[in-house]
């Protein structure tokens, strides 16, 4: 390796004074950066004096107002996360209280933060996310009152509009232990059945339909639940768990799954049976039908620990039909003698290349793999490819290239066709990408077939689209 190259070896061998000038350089004018360097040195001095910085930092942060764009989010987010590595490195291993203090400090942020971005990407999630995941780290390690304890988590989750004390409950099992989880559950119903506070009922006038009285009732019932259904987990109490649930809703498609999870879990197969037999039935009755991955692998866990391998050879085999689901499919085949499942797989290899979308025929023979049924497919059925599903089509094309150039021509032709009789200028650089890669392929080709060679191809598109000076400026470079 070069002893230019820009890797940490290379740096050390510059010596200690050429790299603070370097870090001199590289902060003036980076406000972010200038933080980092001074919670570095303070680090150097110990746990306590990086603490007091990141406690300064936490202030700033809260009294910030301006609203943060997409550009400055991603400071902010690199800003928050380098928090979260000074605490876990500097801190956490020398003072664990310390350490979980400012991670509970760090997840209060989460009100100030959310008011003044747009999260839709979830950026700032993560790093809410990831404190949660270091309290877990760090929380063993704590000699606290788990009674105490449960107060505070109490408090936490009350007030937590984003969400941000989402998980505190399982990453803080441990220390709270059974005492501790014991006392949350009794001040957890207590605080339920309170009455509303003069500012909750403030929070909540004139918010929308219902009293603010109802409104703050059905908040905390929610919590409630909620606070419950994890502490029942951390106590592996399955009936609990389910007691949150009327007889109704634990057959719900969004419900099931997870009760039967728990109920398998606990050794009560015939239960988690009925639970999931009775919640693909209400699905199967809906005018429409969410299709649910996670009920029926339940269905098939229990199927198998209950020894119904007929039934489930059956579920599996019809479910690759509804959809050419390659993961049931692969179940099924294994659940076959030897030689027998290479019949079965070719039987339903078979009836993929036959399926009526075509997308979905492509899409699962690229991936299973059986690529030379693929591109036997795309040839056979070629005046039938929707050059809309570019997402299908780019990964197929992109997979076939290699063994089968033709086949993956045409799907690249079909994009490409899509895009410039529909006009779809957004797509023009794809589309001059796709028409490059045919170009690369073409050598590879030996016979055209019925198909017109590219060079046929591209003049066909020039008198068609000629006009179309965006895109062949990006073709031709």
């Amino acid at each position: 390796m070069s002893k230019k190259t820009l890797n940490k070896a290379n740096l050390e061998r510059l010596g200690a004074e050429k790299l603070a000038d370097l870090v001199m350089d590289l902060v003036q004018g980076s406000a972010a950066l200038q933080r980092r360097a001074r919670m570095e040195l303070s680090a150097a001095q110990g746990p306590q004096e990086v603490a007091a910085d990141i406690r300064k930092r936490f202030v700033s942060l809260r009294r910030s107002t301006g609203f943060v764009d997409w550009r400055g989010q991603k400071a902010l987010v690199r800003d928050l996360k380098g928090l979260l590595s000074m605490i876990d490195t500097s801190i956490l291993p020398h003072d664990a209280a310390e350490a979980f203090d400012l991670l509970w400090s760090f997840l209060q942020l989460a009100p100030s933060i959310h008011a003044r971005t747009d999260d839709s990407n979830g950026a700032v999630g993560s790093a809410m996310a990831e404190a949660m995941d270091l309290i877990a780290k760090v929380s063993p390690r704590l000699a606290q009152d788990p009674k105490a304890l449960a107060e505070r988590v109490l408090d936490a989750v009350a007030e937590a509009g984003f969400g941000e004390f989402d998980g505190i409950i399982p990453a803080m099992a441990e220390v709270l232990g059974m005492e501790g989880l014991d006392h949350l559950k009794r001040i957890t119903d207590a605080w339920a059945d309170e009455p509303a506070t003069a500012q909750e009922l403030a929070r909540y006038r004139g918010y929308g339909a219902g009293s603010p009285e109802a409104i703050v009732r059905r908040n905390r019932q929610t919590t409630r639940s909620i606070i419950l259904a994890d502490i029942a987990d951390a106590q592996g109490d399955v009936d609990a768990y389910m007691a949150r649930y009327t007889a109704e809703q634990l057959i719900f498609g969004t419900i099931a799954p997870d009760v039967a999870r728990r109920l398998l879990d606990a050794g009560r197969t015939e239960e988690a049976f009925e639970i999931v037999t009775r919640a693909r039935a209400a699905e199967k009755g809906k005018a429409v039908r969410m299709f649910r991955y996670d009920l029926d692998e339940v269905y098939e866990e229990c199927l198998g620990k209950l020894g119904r391998t007929d039934t489930l050879k059956d579920h599996l085999w019809e479910t690759f039909l509804q959809g050419l689901n390659a993961a049931s499919l692969r179940k099924y085949l294994k659940l076959l003698p030897d030689f027998d499942d290479i019949e079965a797989e070719d039987k339903a290899l078979d009836l993929a290349e036959a399926h009526p979308h075509l997308g979905a025929a492509i899409s699962f023979l690229v991936g299973w793999p059986a690529r030379d049924r693929a591109a036997a497919v795309v040839l056979a059925r070629a005046a039938e490819v929707d050059g809309n599903a570019y997402d299908t089509l780019t990964a197929a094309a992109d997979a076939l290239e290699a063994g089968h150039p033709l086949a993956a021509t045409v799907l690249r032709r079909a994009m490409i066709q899509d895009t410039l009789d529909g006009a779809k200028s957004k797509r023009y650089a794809h589309a001059a990408r796709h028409l490059a890669e045919c170009q690369s392929c073409d050598p590879a080709i030996k016979d055209h077939g019925d198909l017109p060679s590219h060079q046929q191809f591209v003049d066909a598109l020039r008198q068609k689209h000629g006009r179309k000076y965006g895109f062949w400026q990006l073709f031709n470079g």
